[in-house]
């Protein structure tokens, strides 16, 4: 378990972060903030503490632990998290979605940025990769885990059930997967356009170990990873339900589908950093 200290300074990290995710999509009038900012606290937590990584990137990750970003239209969040935990020069960040830039809108590893693995933003298609990866690590002897992240709008594809239902039959046991439960979804609140009910009962029904948390309290971020984590090689796969605030750490941001695809204007860009400490240096 994180101390109070190593508590303070992931939180002064994920403030960072967040400045760098309004900065990268007002530079291009271009980008997904609204999601960003709430799986920040997620991001740092896993970059920071919880994952066996090696910023000297290895494309097929032997000994280490895998993270796949389903919901690929985040990749600010991600972006910012993999360079301020050394994959690449913070510097880069000023390229987002531009032409020729290795930070598209989605990330793709065509473009050989340190830390990517496979396309993504297409959803639905995350949970399948991370099962396959999953079960290489199974059948190469590597004791190592998979995480992934999705969010609970996604969770409308089919294919996530399905990739469900081979995870549990299968006993895949090494991968714990994270849903961004923030209710939102591009077009309104995820109540109005498709209801997803009971997602514990769901998920328990398909057969996974189902844990539930706050995505944006870092100590609770922490201390259920932890506990998901003592869940693995135990016959079931696991799933963390994370509850979020879509656009967290901006107030006018907060809360709503609005920000979910909208760069911030000038007077908005200078509201939100005002609410976000400078606090490893603005790239």
């Amino acid at each position: 378990m994180a101390s109070q200290a190593n508590i303070q300074e992931l939180e002064k990290i994920a403030s960072q972060v967040r400045r760098d995710i309004v900065r990268m999509v007002h530079e291009v009038q271009s980008g997904h903030p609204g999601g960003s900012l709430g799986c920040t606290d997620f991001f740092v937590a896993l970059y920071f503490h919880i994952l066996k990584h090696n910023p000297e990137f290895n494309m097929n990750g032997e000994g280490e632990d895998l993270f796949f970003l389903s919901n690929g239209h985040i990749s600010p969040v991600w972006y910012s998290t993999l360079a301020r935990s050394g994959y690449f020069e913070p510097k880069e960040l000023a390229t987002f979605r531009k032409i020729n830039s290795r930070l598209q809108g989605h990330p793709t590893p065509e473009e050989e940025l340190p830390g990517i693995r496979i396309a993504s933003g297409s959803l639905g298609q995350g949970l399948s990769v991370s099962i396959g990866a999953a079960q290489t690590k199974t059948l190469n002897g590597d004791k190592s885990l998979i995480y992934t992240l999705m969010g609970d709008g996604e969770l409308q594809e089919g294919q996530i059930w399905e990739a469900a239902m081979y995870a549990a039959h299968h006993k895949i046991d090494n991968l714990i997967a994270t849903v961004d439960c923030n209710g939102q979804q591009i077009d309104g609140s995820i109540e109005q356009v498709m209801d997803l009910k009971d997602l514990k009962a769901k998920w328990q029904a398909f057969g996974w170990e189902v844990i539930e948390s706050n995505g944006n309290e870092m100590s609770e971020i922490i201390k259920s990873m932890e506990h998901a984590k003592s869940l693995t090689r135990k016959g079931k796969p696991v799933i963390n339900l994370m509850k979020t605030d879509m656009g967290h750490g901006v107030d006018f941001m907060k809360g709503t589908h609005k920000w979910h695809g909208i760069a911030p204007n000038d007077e908005q860009l200078a509201d939100a950093l005002s609410q976000l400490e400078e606090t490893l240096g603005d790239y």
